[in-house]
């Protein structure tokens, strides 16, 4: 039992160190260039774009951020502001769908599921959530309370003060990181090594034959569900070879997970930020759900239409 903590502290702390690269100095910069002309100017001229989803200029940075490179860049955006708990919200179900959007579409690509189309699903998840949270919410006014780190109404007074501020900003995000990430990855250590993960894999088979996959594709799906599309690649690419899952049933998995994947990490990080997480829990779930049992749907009538046509021109040939 020590050992796999120690292990688990171990990852976690790798995984903090490795994403607290990004944070710190995403926060830092952005923190700073509030009190210069560019910031500014950039939420000017993006200001209109982001009011049709319900969101201020300002959004835009947390947006770009998570969308190019990961949600924990986004996150640290987020904080930078001060926001609304709606636009918080809006923003989290976005980057919940469409986060770190270049590499794991890439990964997509590695198990042989298009780019474009996972790309286009999670673009277009994340802005048909946006307008439709924004349509139907009328609530959340109050300012988000960004849990260890709040905003300053001080007055900065030359360089140094608005370093310093950023500084301390930056340090508090990974600080905040590093309460959440740590003990999340001792507890998959525990999982990992103890076999649940593959337990949990068997209990899933019935879940994965009512989404219309089949048996051997649940491991993909724990894989993540758990762990996520980036960080859980390796094992996703494994379970498809090895478990001989089919082009049809990793779309379906790749669909689903491109809606939820990492679900219980990426919903826990959230909750620093002062938003609700369950409705964004279970928004994801049901979206998935939805969306991946309506594409397996379509298909199956699609290939039983084939086949038919395939049947009546043998036929035809025959007569």
């Amino acid at each position: 039992m020590k050992g796999i903590i120690m292990r688990g502290l171990q990852q976690g702390f790798k995984v903090t160190w490795t994403l607290g690269k990004v944070i710190f100095p995403i926060t830092l910069i952005v923190t700073i260039l509030q009190y210069t002309p560019i910031l500014p100017w950039i939420i000017g001229k993006l200001s209109p774009i982001m009011q049709l989803i319900g969101l201020s200029g300002e959004a835009a940075v947390p947006l770009v951020l998570g969308n190019s490179l990961n949600l924990y860049a986004g996150i640290a955006a987020i904080v930078s502001f001060d926001f609304s708990v709606k636009e918080v919200f809006i923003m989290a179900v976005m980057l919940s769908f469409s986060h770190n959007l270049f590499i794991e579409s890439a990964v997509a690509s590695r198990v042989g599921v298009s780019w474009w189309l996972i790309s286009g699903i999670r673009i277009s998840l994340a802005l048909f959530s946006a307008v439709l949270i924004n349509l139907l919410w009328n609530g959340g006014v109050e300012q988000a309370q960004y849990g260890l780190i709040s905003s300053s109404d001080a007055v900065l007074n030359g360089w140094s003060e608005i370093s310093f501020y950023g500084v301390e900003t930056a340090f508090m995000a990974v600080v905040q990181l590093a309460l959440i990430v740590i003990p999340l990855m001792v507890v998959m250590q525990f999982l990992r090594e103890k076999g649940w993960l593959n337990i949990l894999s068997d209990k899933l088979a019935p879940f994965t034959r009512a989404m219309g996959m089949e048996k051997n594709t649940s491991m993909t799906l724990v894989a993540g569900l758990t762990i996520g599309l980036a960080y859980g690649a390796g094992l996703m690419i494994q379970a498809v070879e090895e478990d001989g899952v089919s082009r049809r049933d990793m779309y379906l998995a790749l669909i689903f997970l491109v809606s939820c994947h990492a679900v219980v990490e990426d919903t826990l990080i959230f909750i620093p930020l002062g938003i609700p997480v369950w409705p964004l829990l279970l928004i994801r779930l049901t979206t998935a759900i939805v969306l991946t049992m309506t594409v397996a749907y379509v298909w199956r009538r699609v290939d039983k239409r084939k086949k038919k046509g395939i049947s009546n021109e043998h036929s035809y040939t025959t007569l």
